[in-house]
């Protein structure tokens, strides 16, 4: 299926389009939210994106690089 249109996804931000920005309002993040995040990686052919979660009382943000998730936080 190479070549082949599958689908179409929106990306909630890019940043000088080297980076990709998904932002949730959600209790808590979850394996899906970032699985969607590689995948839209995978699908741009970018190294970088944003996870970033308002739904908490402190913000979290998750930085995946390369396909792995390199730094998980929580800010106050």
């Amino acid at each position: 299926y190479e070549h082949v249109e599958v689908g179409t996804f929106f990306a909630d931000m890019v940043v000088e389009n080297k980076v990709l920005v998904e932002l949730k309002a959600v209790k808590d993040l979850e394996d899906i939210h970032l699985a969607q995040v590689l995948h839209y990686l995978k699908a741009c052919k970018f190294q970088l994106g944003l996870l970033i979660n308002f739904g908490t009382p402190s913000i979290q943000i998750k930085r995946i690089a390369n396909g792995f998730l390199v730094d998980s936080n929580t800010t106050k």
